[in-house]
């Protein structure tokens, strides 16, 4: 069984002994005032004494909840509102007193009046302030749950926000990607048919990719490498022997989570900065390693420079800034992005992750590079 106090709930025999505590206290209390003058009763009859008065509390305690619930005293109404607990503290004192000198009248020689008289001199400032007490703690109460429910909505709020966030800046990157392939394959149809129709499969499967892909914002390695795949294969078609590409994948990287869709923007960054503004060959590489407790990642090209200034940390690109955007929110400091030359030539990014592996669908498609 359980005893409601307003909005909480307590078991009874720990609310019974929360007040036996009170009865313990007040009766050896009076024990030693009684002490003092030189005339003592049994335990017993302190223990008594003690339990008539509070357990007629105990039994009105949700009473009093109930009220200050009804009745609080905050604004616009404070006046008001402490108008009537002063009517009803008293009210409810009155009912204590009555109810203690009711049940005392069965234990002592004295008569009803006797005993009322008595309890009205006698307890009448423990009453009031026993009921101000339980209005006071049904307060403290009240304002922890109403801060601890304003937390949990604003963390809720927070979450959906970053959700959006993420979700708005993945967005970002993908017409762009698409508007340079679409531009490529209306290029090709006319010189080169079953490439378009190669570059059209390709992309067809990428995007029910990026639709399919709602389920949250990381997936595996495995997975980011076979969506990286498709979008690899239509960049080879689209710049036949100028591009190509080297997987280093360590095999134990394979499962742990990444950010979906976080190679692609940069590859295509790579790509874009490379060979699609420089005359030449380029090759793209991709690696993948464990250190310790984080999960390294290597975007490599070696056909582009960086200008100074854009070393490091800091990006240039709509790409590496969403990018860099989304680490920040999915991980905080605890991922790195930033890019630096590579000798003789070429620019790397690196992305450092916090370690952690995922549960692969049933349904992901095993990886395969091409």
């Amino acid at each position: 069984m359980k005893v409601r106090l307003g909005d909480m709930e307590i078991g009874l025999w720990r609310y019974l002994g929360l007040w036996m505590a009170v009865v313990v206290v007040f009766a050896v209390q009076r024990f030693l005032d009684d002490a003092t003058d030189g005339r003592t009763w049994s335990a017993f009859d302190y223990l008594r004494w003690g339990m008539i008065q509070w357990y007629t509390w105990a039994a009105l305690a949700p009473l009093v909840f109930r009220l200050a619930q009804r009745y609080p005293i905050q604004p616009p109404l404070r006046l008001r509102g402490l108008a009537i607990q002063l009517a009803l503290s008293i009210g409810v004192t009155l009912m204590a007193l009555l109810i203690g000198a009711f049940v005392s009248t069965a234990f002592e020689p004295s008569s009803f009046g006797q005993q009322l008289w008595y309890f009205l001199s006698m307890h009448s400032a423990t009453g009031l302030f026993t009921y101000w007490a339980l209005f006071a703690i049904q307060h403290v109460l009240h304002f922890h749950a109403e801060k601890t429910r304003r937390e949990i909505e604003a963390n809720r709020l927070a979450t959906e926000l970053a959700q959006s966030r993420l979700q708005a800046l993945k967005s970002q990157m993908q017409p762009h990607f698409l508007f340079n392939t679409l531009h490529a394959i209306v290029t090709l149809i006319g010189d080169d048919t079953p490439s378009a129709e190669d570059m059209l499969l390709r992309l067809s499967e990428l995007l029910r990719a990026f639709l399919e892909d709602h389920d949250g914002q990381e997936i595996s390695l495995r997975q980011e490498l076979t969506l990286l795949d498709l979008y690899l294969g239509i960049q080879r078609t689209r710049f036949k022997d100028r591009l190509t590409t080297r997987i280093y994948i360590a095999p134990d990287t394979l499962d742990c989570a990444v950010p979906s869709l976080i190679l692609q923007p940069i590859v295509e960054n790579a790509i874009r900065h490379g060979i699609g503004q420089r005359v030449g060959a380029d090759c793209i590489e991709i690696e993948s390693r464990r250190e310790g407790d984080t999960l390294c990642l290597e975007v490599r090209n070696r056909n582009s420079t960086l200008e100074a200034g854009t070393a490091g940390p800091a990006g240039h690109g709509i790409g590496m800034s969403n990018t860099r955007l989304r680490l920040r929110e999915l991980y905080g400091d605890a991922a790195q992005l930033r890019l630096d030359m590579i000798w003789p030539q070429g620019v790397t990014c690196r992305i450092r992750l916090p370690l952690r592996e995922i549960e692969e669908p049933e349904d992901a498609p095993e990886y395969a590079p091409a």
